[in-house]
């Protein structure tokens, strides 16, 4: 065969696999909405189907006309639907609203959403209507003037409702965990110790903790974000931090002493997670890429 033919096949090859693995990669990450004000920062499960799962996410908008919390559905291998939601008109709007847990065995209508500045909004989701209302507003035990939170969990740990939040830390300032009871009657928390913890990646422009999660025993998992700027580049990874339990009724943490990365990206900038439990579940992971809009990807899940 001559030399001049060969060359062309391995071109067309090669531009053949090139062409497969892009078009896999952007199977693998599912764009929600372009630009910054869709940036997802928080994330909660509302309802898991056979073939469909839908969840509230927040938005950290700042501005009066963005929208602040939506709903996002996606249904097997389709790309994500947007339904933005309306902020309740007798209630001042939230600024920078950083996370999102669901109320664990409330039916998966009632959530917590949190501001960097340790405001809370307690709120009810009408999933057939598509309305809020706003139940409660509170604030965290433990706010600074330097506070900056960009993650809040909820959690029922051996009888005990038990919050984890975090101050998110960056550069060479570790991230700061805080953990306590919460009264789902007062809406009051009651701090029970605290904890700093620094990722070995990303690095740079890190946030330590972006988001988190803890499960049913007590495990927490993080998120890390590396952010350069509203272009970019962004890099961000999964991580298990440590675990949160009960020893003679106190509520104790132990951190884990090697981080391990369980995922990490090169390309986004990871703010919002949440655990998807069953065979096709994972955790879903939600970007705030800032001009580059928001994707959703679903770690250990079938995508």
């Amino acid at each position: 065969m001559p030399r001049l033919l060969r060359l062309i096949i391995n071109i067309v090859i090669l531009s053949a696999l090139l062409l497969i693995s892009q078009q896999v990669w952007a199977q693998d990450w599912r764009p929600v909405r372009g630009g910054i004000p869709f940036g997802i920062s928080g994330m909660a499960l509302i309802e898991q189907q056979s073939n469909r799962l839908d969840f509230l996410i927040v938005h950290d908008n700042k501005k009066p006309n963005q929208t602040r919390l939506a709903i996002i559905s996606i249904k097997g291998k389709k790309q994500p639907e947007y339904f933005p939601l309306n902020w309740p008109s007798e209630i001042e709007l939230p600024i920078d609203l950083e996370s999102l847990t669901s109320v664990t065995q409330n039916e998966n209508s009632d959530f917590i959403a949190l501001s960097s500045t340790g405001k809370a909004y307690y709120l009810r989701l009408d999933i057939p209507k598509k309305t809020i209302s706003i139940i409660k507003e509170f604030e965290l035990p433990v706010i600074t003037q330097k506070s900056n939170f960009e993650a809040f969990g909820l959690q029922y740990i051996d009888g005990k409702l038990v919050a984890i939040w975090a101050d998110r830390g960056e550069g060479e300032t570790a991230a700061t965990i805080y953990f306590g009871e919460f009264n789902s009657k007062t809406y009051e928390i009651k701090l029970s110790g605290y904890g700093n913890l620094k990722v070995p990646f990303p690095s740079g422009n890190v946030r330590h903790i972006s988001d988190l999660k803890v499960d049913s025993l007590g495990i927490v998992y993080i998120t890390s974000a590396s952010d350069a700027g509203d272009d970019g580049p962004f890099e961000s990874a999964l991580y298990v931090a440590g675990y949160l339990g009960l020893c003679s009724n106190y509520i104790n943490w132990r951190p884990n002493p090697q981080l391990v990365p369980l995922y990490r990206s090169h390309y986004h900038k990871i703010e919002g997670m949440e655990l998807i439990p069953g065979a096709e579940g994972g955790v879903i992971v939600g970007t705030d890429d800032e001009n580059l809009g928001s994707y959703v990807y679903i770690v250990g899940g079938s995508n």
